[in-house]
């Protein structure tokens, strides 16, 4: 396969290197960062909440599903 010599900046060679994952090559990180139609895998959003807004959303989740259960049983049969 055919090669190109890129010149590109510090900052940009860093953010490239930190979306890299460490079994890929800056060519397979490229090609995942730049499609179109990426999907992304679950571990790229793992550790974007804090512990705190996790929580947070976890005991929204909870309270809605607890007012979802009172209107089922409060709905006729």
């Amino acid at each position: 396969m055919a090669t190109k010599t890129l010149t590109i900046m510090e900052d940009a060679y860093g953010m490239l290197k930190a979306a890299k994952a460490e079994d890929e090559s800056f060519s397979e990180a490229l090609r995942r960062v730049l499609s179109p139609r990426r999907a992304k895998s679950l571990k790229a959003y793992f550790g974007i909440l804090s512990e705190e807004e996790g929580q947070g959303i976890l005991d929204v989740l909870k309270e809605n599903r607890k007012k979802e259960i009172e209107l089922l049983k409060k709905r006729p049969a």
